[in-house]
């Protein structure tokens, strides 16, 4: 059996054995998009009100929520059924959890292209990293979502990409756009390397290039907003797009630049009241579990999306001037990465699993140098233990837990073992001293310290916050998570920031 089979079979038994699993309110989102779109004319779906979950994700996605209800309604009707609520039946978890694992074809087609140039042991430790990340399992396969399936498309466009096949790639990361917006923030990477890589050449080839790139895009987009431009409703559609009113942070921190900015906030509010200022008190509170239009800082400035929208824009800059200046295939997964990290740090609203954005890509260049490797090592721990507050149930406990563990040995091995071997083979080409690997050497002791973090916020958060404050200070154990994983996000951004400044 080939590496991939074996890789995607382990991976489809274990998904399986999830489908019993706690799942989110995000089920019955899906649930009820599955029927929206089956049930209704396309000209009502993003202004139907039959339920909270309105549809807010972008045409293609609904197109494929609608290709999704076909098979759904023969499995079991009350899926497609418009007033079905909170429905639960075994029939429809199992429909569901297996429509997720069959949209992850896609994952596993971009991740053998990506993979398919690296040796054995390369390829293998890559297939790990993108097709049994425990973020990825907790989020899709236990939580609900179809993030596996947009992670596939995007890792798509950049093998493509990568392979020097500008205009394809440029075409599925416009079906990408037309399928999950929050993309975008990898969008100005892209428009600054296609129009520098591929519309190179003299001034007929290149303008003829610009025009045939724009003509396609044009007609992807075209393709998914054309028909609501035709009913009068894409007014309707952009408003659920961008639903600026939700806040800045949501109600549990993602684990980003905002987290250090409310802590600061927070602290010179409590300075300056105890020299008797008069602080304002803030209309909503960060720790309030509340989600909506507020205006909560006290003392520093309140953000607004624009301000976050500059500051995303400012902070991916420098992969910009250098996609501009020397566009080379080889960086591209390293910029878009950034440029979605960048968002991650900076951007309005955003939750912990856009992390995934940039981790998951991560992966296909984590063995290019033991550096790669330290801090993929790192970043995938944060971002997997930042999700952990997902499954909140006693029962899924363990499981988080020991997907976590596993695949943190996994990776320990893999790359000790990859690196090791490429130190002691002889005459390798691009082979750095450097590279030579211990086990110990791969995370290194403040390494180990910080991660020791996350061992003590679980022994607080499970055990000793619960016997000493009891019911006191609830948002606590959150704020610590967040807090603590902001800490290695901080690092990771700074990181990444310092490569492309170096190397690319």
């Amino acid at each position: 059996m080939s590496d991939l089979a074996w890789f995607f079979a382990m991976a489809a038994c274990l998904k399986l054995l999830l489908i019993p699993c706690y799942h989110s309110t995000d089920f019955e989102v899906h649930r009820h998009w599955l029927a929206l779109t089956s049930s209704l004319p396309l000209r009502q779906w993003y202004s139907d009100l039959s339920s909270p979950w309105t549809l807010d994700y972008p045409p293609l996605f609904a197109f494929f929520e609608f290709l999704l209800s076909l098979p759904a309604s023969f499995f079991d009707p009350s899926i497609t059924n418009l007033h079905s609520h909170n429905l639960s039946s075994p029939s429809a978890v199992l429909f569901l959890r297996l429509s997720v694992s069959f949209s992850d074809l896609i994952l596993l087609l971009a991740a053998n292209l990506l993979s398919a140039p690296f040796p054995s042991l390369r390829r293998r430790i890559t297939l790990l990293l993108l097709i049994w990340s425990p973020a990825l399992l907790i989020v899709d396969h236990v939580h609900f979502q179809y993030n596996g399936y947009l992670l596939g498309i995007f890792l798509l466009s950049l093998a493509l990409l990568a392979q020097g096949r500008d205009l394809l790639g440029g075409i599925v990361f416009a079906a990408l756009l037309c399928s999950k917006h929050l993309f975008l923030v990898a969008a100005p990477v892209y428009f600054v390397y296609l129009l520098r890589h591929y519309c190179r050449g003299g001034l007929w080839t290149g303008t003829r290039r610009l025009l045939t790139m724009g003509v396609a895009v044009a007609a992807v987009f075209a393709a998914a907003f054309g028909p609501f431009v035709y009913y009068g409703q894409i007014q309707q559609v952009f408003r659920r797009l961008f639903p600026f009113g939700r806040g800045l942070t949501h109600a549990y921190w993602a684990p980003n630049f905002w987290v250090f900015y409310i802590l600061l906030d927070k602290g010179l509010a409590f300075i300056l009241a105890k020299f008797g200022f008069s602080i304002p008190t803030p209309m909503a509170s960060f720790t309030g579990g509340l989600v909506g239009e507020s205006s909560p800082f006290a003392v520093l400035p309140q953000v607004t999306p624009v301000v976050t929208f500059l500051l995303v824009l400012l902070a991916m800059s420098p992969c910009l001037v250098k996609a501009f200046f020397n566009p080379q295939p080889k960086h591209i997964v390293r910029w878009v990465s950034y440029a979605c990290a960048c968002g991650f740090m900076f951007g309005w609203h955003v939750h912990e699993k856009a992390s995934l954005h940039f981790v998951i890509p991560l992966g296909i260049i984590a063995t290019n140098s033991l550096d790669d490797a330290r801090h993929y090592f790192l970043l995938s721990i944060v971002s997997c233990y930042s999700m952990f507050p997902l499954l909140f149930e006693p029962q899924e406990y363990p499981i988080k837990v020991l997907l976590l563990v596993i695949h943190a040995m996994l990776m320990w091995m893999g790359f000790s073992t990859y690196f090791s071997q490429r130190t002691n083979t002889k005459g390798t080409k691009g082979n750095d001293p450097k590279d030579h690997c211990k086990g110990s050497e791969l995370i290194g002791y403040v390494g180990i310290c910080y991660l020791s973090g996350f061992v003590l916020i679980e022994i607080w958060g499970q055990f000793l916050h619960p016997y000493i404050l009891g019911n006191r200070l609830p948002f606590l154990p959150l704020m610590l998570v967040s807090i603590h994983c902001a800490v290695g996000m901080m690092y990771s951004w700074a990181w990444q920031l310092r490569q492309i400044l170096r190397y690319t």
